[in-house]
């Protein structure tokens, strides 16, 4: 076992996909005794898992990820081909036409690392601007530039930089191209920037959501992993990862960094620290959708767990969209205690079916757990507090008929919005032949940033804590 069992880490239980195999699973599926399978890293004392749906849900995490990763390097290169031939068609003003006189003229699409380049999310919704309806003292100022910040992560850094700096007339800070020790790779992109060069109000923290094409990050959103953190409580194994959690001693308060391989939540720290020393009335949000959004929240999280007191008082809030569960029912009491014992705001936007904030499961076996209100729109866009999203389980055979009922509805949607709300909420034909696999597994398509965007700029400003009836 090569995982920390000191103080930090008495308790956890890591899948291990690469390493399974079927015997593995039927074994695990029909005994539970976890310390016997190849497929699960945890204590020698952890006891047998006697509960039928727990071990099954486990099989699936692991078989689900054993896919995945088979088909890492093909999902690769179709994502690849697909932003590749997307972005040359928009440069061609989303002309066939003018596209194949290009081709035929031999003009290059632009590189991958250019400031034209966009991603799939980035095709998906091409809006870049912020909604100038929406200014700083408006009550959805902070969600809507939050959501813009979480999209706009998936792009690359310049991008990134160009987008902040040229059309939000804001200051880039940093680009973070973070390392995965379990992964052994960069796989954790965030960046940082601030809302004016000098004597700056507001920095914003935005963390890169799951990537529609790479299955690590898919591997990470429904992975079971977890690791008890002493007094804290069970996390989410993946998304601490992903972080920068250290392989043999958690998470020490210190490390020692070099540019090659930096671990996110000590490089953004360090970042932060320098940004709020040199601005001395700035408080900082921290953002992200879907995988982004857990990060988001696990970040002000891993600093209370290190005590970093001066940095929370200036924590603005954390605003995250379509962000899967993160922990247990304790780690969830943590969280909500250094929260509102400094008044900050968590702010968990859910649209509609989307499956990602359903996951992993929350019941009386597993131990996921959402950690406070959830701010629910709908697919008209009205919103309401509530305590959890309905259907809080993405699998349930009770609502199957309505979510294929919504993603009929917001497949005609999609037709009439940009008639009905202006042209800046017209949906693009890639968006529109996405909403067609959500008529074959609804909830995929409603995750995707355009609807979050839509729900800061279209619907009602929502507060935690009050609740609807």
């Amino acid at each position: 076992m090569d995982h920390y069992h000191g103080d930090t880490f008495n308790n956890f239980m890591v899948l291990k996909p690469k390493e399974v195999s079927l015997f593995d699973l039927i074994h695990l599926l029909y005994t539970g005794d976890v310390c016997a399978n190849k497929a699960v890293d945890c204590p020698d004392e952890t006891d047998k898992i006697h509960s039928m749906w727990r071990r099954w849900a486990l099989v699936v995490s692991l078989w689900v990820q054993m896919v995945l990763l088979t088909f890492e390097t093909p999902m690769a290169m179709l994502g690849s081909a697909i932003e590749h031939w997307m972005n040359c068609f928009y440069m061609s003003g989303s002309s066939f036409k003018t596209l194949f006189a290009n081709i035929l003229k031999g003009k290059s699409c632009p590189d991958k690392d250019s400031s034209n380049f966009r991603s799939v999310i980035g095709i998906l919704d091409k809006r870049i601007e912020l909604d100038s309806g929406i200014t700083p003292d408006n009550r959805n100022y902070h969600a809507h530039l939050s959501i813009m910040a979480a999209k706009l992560a998936y792009e690359n850094e310049n991008a990134i930089k160009t987008i902040v700096t040229d059309n939000w007339k804001m200051e880039f800070l940093r680009y973070f191209n973070c390392w995965n020790e379990y992964e052994r790779e960069a796989s954790t992109q965030a960046f940082m920037f601030c809302d004016k060069p000098v004597d700056a109000n507001l920095v914003v923290v935005a963390f890169c959501g799951t990537k529609p094409f790479n299955a690590l990050m898919w591997c990470t959103d429904i992975d079971f992993s977890w690791y008890e953190l002493s007094g804290k409580g069970k996390i989410h194994g993946g998304f601490m990862k992903a972080l920068g959690l250290q392989k043999k001693t958690g998470w020490p308060k210190e490390i020692s960094q070099h540019n090659k391989h930096l671990y996110a939540y000590y490089a953004i720290r360090e970042k932060l620290r320098e940004v709020l020393d040199q601005n001395k009335n700035a408080k900082f949000l921290v953002t992200g959708h879907s995988l982004g959004g857990a990060l988001a929240i696990l970040f002000p999280s891993i600093l209370a767990l290190h005590k970093e007191d001066d940095l929370l008082k200036r924590l603005e809030g954390v605003y995250t969209f379509g962000q899967p569960r993160v922990g247990d029912h304790d780690f969830g009491k943590f969280v909500k205690g250094f929260l509102d014992e400094s008044k900050k705001r968590y702010f968990r936007f859910v649209y509609g079916n989307d499956m990602v904030p359903r996951i992993p499961f929350d019941d009386k076996t597993l131990l996921f757990k959402h950690i406070d209100d959830c701010l629910y729109y709908n697919s008209l866009y009205r919103g309401k507090v509530l305590k959890d999203q309905p259907n809080k389980n993405y699998f349930s055979l009770w609502t199957l008929v309505p979510k294929y009922f919504t993603a009929i509805i917001e497949f005609i949607r999609s037709f009439v919005i940009g008639y009905m709300k202006g042209p800046d909420y017209s949906e693009g034909w890639l968006l529109k032949f996405a909403r067609v696999f959500a008529l074959i597994i609804p909830g995929l398509t409603p995750h995707c940033p355009q609807d979050y965007v839509n729900c800061t700029r279209l619907g009602t400003p929502l507060i935690p804590h009050e609740k609807s009836n």
